[in-house]
């Protein structure tokens, strides 16, 4: 087992990055990703990483161009650069690691597959405001906890309340950004939201919305 912190300025993010495209799975810059990498092109791209850098893109296939297995087809053109901050290799040529978010990028182009997983060359200028923390004290947190624990209920999801309400604001959004069970599409809206409060309305109108549906399809029909 190798862990570590590490910080990055903005010069030492990568001119080309190895993406890893996985439907419904989100990286939010500071989010930490826990992934069982074991497809053999994968693997190839975790052995290159931990090589250089150790960034890897998460990003979404677009539905209907890739599956979540293959990885192959149309990508959304945003994604999440993450460095692995731990890994352990097992017995049966596997890799478990944690990703930490960095920076999200915009695919400028992609490039040449290498080892068989594939690689872009990403614009992080428009995100270079994600290297910082955003502050917190700016958010609902009665709407969102109500709204939280309706939607857990929902799908019974545990929780400890206690730790999420000592959760900053920054890292609460992350967390339930990236663990709550949202559509493609709609983890994508949650990714590119231009700002924390951005991204905790949006996930509060998601939240709301599931909640409403449910009730909706509770009332018996006449």
């Amino acid at each position: 087992m190798n862990s570590g912190s590490f910080a990055m300025d903005f010069s030492d993010l990568p001119d080309v990055l190895a993406v890893f495209p996985l439907e419904g799975v989100l990286l939010l810059p500071r989010g930490r990703l826990p992934l069982n990498v074991f497809e053999p092109r994968y693997v190839n791209m975790v052995n290159a990483s931990l090589k250089s850098d150790r960034i890897i893109g998460m990003i979404q296939p677009r539905h209907g161009g890739a599956s979540g297995a293959s990885g192959d087809g149309l990508l959304y053109r945003i994604g999440c650069g993450g460095r692995i901050i731990s890994f352990q290799e097992t017995l049966d040529e596997r890799y478990e690691i944690t990703l930490e978010g960095v920076c999200r990028f915009e695919t400028a182009e992609e490039l040449a597959p290498l080892d068989g997983y594939r690689q872009v060359r990403p614009n992080w200028e428009p995100f270079a405001g994600d290297m910082e923390s955003e502050p917190s004290g700016h958010l609902d947190h009665d709407r969102i906890q109500n709204s939280v624990r309706q939607f857990f209920d929902l799908h019974g999801i545990k929780a400890d309340w206690d730790v999420i309400s000592a959760t900053a604001d920054e890292n609460l959004i992350a967390s339930l950004t990236m663990g709550c069970p949202f559509a493609g599409n709609e983890k994508q809206a949650l990714l590119e939201a231009a700002s924390l409060t951005e991204r905790a309305n949006v996930l509060i109108s998601l939240i709301e919305m599931a909640l409403l549906e449910n009730k909706s399809e509770d009332i018996p029909h006449q």
